[in-house]
């Protein structure tokens, strides 16, 4: 395979396309000789205006493309939430009163602190409507920017032929409703495609936006920080193999690794700020620690070691349930009963717990990790959005203007569609797999730089994903199904750049 990434057909307007016919004799003398500009009542000429109705004109599908994607939370009357989305909502003014104030607390949870401050202004404590708006905008504006760097033309109409099935046929709508930073994974997926894999079909301020769009969604969650690492190590391995324009890519994968590097840089000051010692984590929950004992490995071999070594973790071994969430996040488990002092030697003691497992029985902990990567791999549901007794609870400390909005909603009465959605999912994915066997071969063939390339960064997602957060933390619907809509999104593309191969016209692009 020794073709050039960059030989794809151009993507924008401004870009020369030379696979278009040959042009009349009347279209070249227009092209070499300048013509005179009508001018307007407002001294617009018309490029000036035909450029303004194309930027209001994409605009506004990006913006029809947010409202469509986010029907969930119209069709709820309120954002979904869950457990989480009240502790993201409750520490962001903890820590922006440390930030700013100077008034410390002793402890502001364990989410990314970053994400927390960054919806801070969007919500206030009043309601988190603005919220499902950036969600919809960035994850909306990344899929415009995508489907126009495979489908340059046409733009418009392919584009809502992507977005519609897929808002309401997969999960795509519930996690831009949700408010929780887990579309911000697919968002960094994306924009790192477009980065790595299709800079020439962005603008410069595009590629600025880009950018930034990375550093968000890196910083916004842990495993979004794990995958953006490792797909840079998948991409620069593919640009080993494909080493046509290799330099370029090695440099733009460079770029996002400095991304990364930045997020984490900016995690790192933040949590020394807070806790004053670098840490890069902050003092998150011992989900390791919960995993292998959970898994029984860890239980056998603090069994044994506990007979040698005073571990305070040894002091609850006979109370720790097998399942992770309940020695995690059960009001009566070991974890939330602990008090402060105890849960940081719980942390400190994580890590010695793992590495003494892994080395004592690491034949047995492989299978199981095997195990719960394939079972995270197939469950992907949307079953994680009913009532929840403490999101409840908790609207009188963190909304509590809004919490007469939430007991009208469709969620506070388990009267959501999570069935008929996990259904029509399943048959969407289902349906995607049956189009990538029947257009396998033409994909070979013809081999287009931007598909291969958006397809390796998919299938890598897919696999990573279910690798990071179904071995290292369990199995849950809602980690595999905020990232599966991928798979029909690229489906979907094969399917119109062939189309638009077979019979699209080669002038004009919308």
């Amino acid at each position: 395979m020794g073709r050039s990434l960059s030989t794809d057909r151009p993507a924008l307007p401004y870009q020369v396309d030379r696979t278009q016919p040959t042009m009349s004799l009347r279209s070249a003398y227009c092209q070499l000789i300048p013509q005179p500009e009508i001018e307007l009542r407002d001294g617009q000429s018309n490029e000036t205006r035909r450029s303004t109705s194309g930027l209001i004109w994409r605009a506004g599908a990006v913006m029809a493309g947010a409202v469509v994607m986010a029907w969930p939370a119209f069709y709820n009357r309120y954002p979904l939430l869950y457990p989480d989305s009240m502790s993201y909502l409750e520490d962001g003014p903890l820590v922006a009163r440390a930030l700013f104030l100077h008034r410390f607390s002793p402890d502001y949870g364990g989410r990314s602190f970053i994400y927390c401050l960054g919806i801070l202004p969007l919500h206030w404590n009043v309601t988190p409507w603005p919220i499902i708006g950036l969600n919809g905008l960035l994850t909306a504006y990344v899929i415009w920017l995508v489907v126009r760097s495979i489908l340059p033309r046409k733009t418009v109409m392919y584009y809502f032929a992507v977005v519609a099935p897929l808002s309401l046929l997969t999960g795509l709508g519930w996690f831009v409703s949700l408010i929780m930073p887990d579309i911000y994974g697919p968002v960094l997926y994306l924009s790192v495609y477009l980065f790595v894999l299709a800079p020439e079909t962005l603008a410069p301020a595009e590629r600025v936006i880009v950018a930034l769009m990375i550093w968000w969604s890196v910083a916004s969650h842990a495993t979004h920080l794990m995958l953006a690492s490792g797909l840079c190590v998948a991409l620069a391995l593919l640009a080993l193999i494909w080493r046509g324009a290799a330099h370029e890519r090695f440099r733009a994968i460079g770029k996002v690794a400095m991304i990364v590097v930045v997020a984490a840089g900016a995690h790192v000051a933040l949590h020394t700020y807070l806790y004053g010692e670098p840490s890069l984590n902050g003092k998150r929950a011992p989900f390791l620690l919960a995993r292998v004992i959970g898994d029984g490995p860890g239980r056998r071999f603090l069994r044994q070691d506990c007979e040698d070594t005073k571990l305070v973790i040894c002091n609850y071994l006979d109370e720790i349930p097998d399942d992770p969430n309940a020695f995690l996040w059960n009001l009566d488990g070991v974890w939330q009963t602990a008090p402060p002092a105890t849960r940081e030697q719980l942390r400190q003691e994580e890590m010695r717990v793992v590495w003494g497992t892994l080395r004592t029985y690491p034949g047995q902990e492989l299978f199981i990790s095997l195990a719960h990567f394939g079972a995270q791999l197939t469950t992907f549901g949307l079953w994680d959005y009913g009532p929840n007794a403490w999101v409840l609870s908790e609207f009188d400390k963190v909304l509590p203007r809004s919490r007469s909005s939430y007991l009208r909603s469709r969620q506070a009465r388990n009267a959501l569609p999570a069935e008929f959605s996990s259904s029509a999912q399943d048959l969407t994915l289902a349906a995607s797999l049956l189009l990538f066997a029947l257009f396998s071969v033409s994909l070979w063939r013809r081999q287009p730089p931007r598909l291969i390339g958006l397809s390796a960064v998919v299938v890598f997602v897919i696999l990573a994903n279910a690798f990071v957060t179904g071995v290292l933390s369990e199995v849950e619907d809602r980690y595999q199904s905020r990232v599966i809509w991928l798979v029909p999104l690229l489906a979907a593309l094969i399917v119109l750049e062939w189309v638009d191969f077979k019979f699209g016209s080669p002038r004009g692009h919308a």
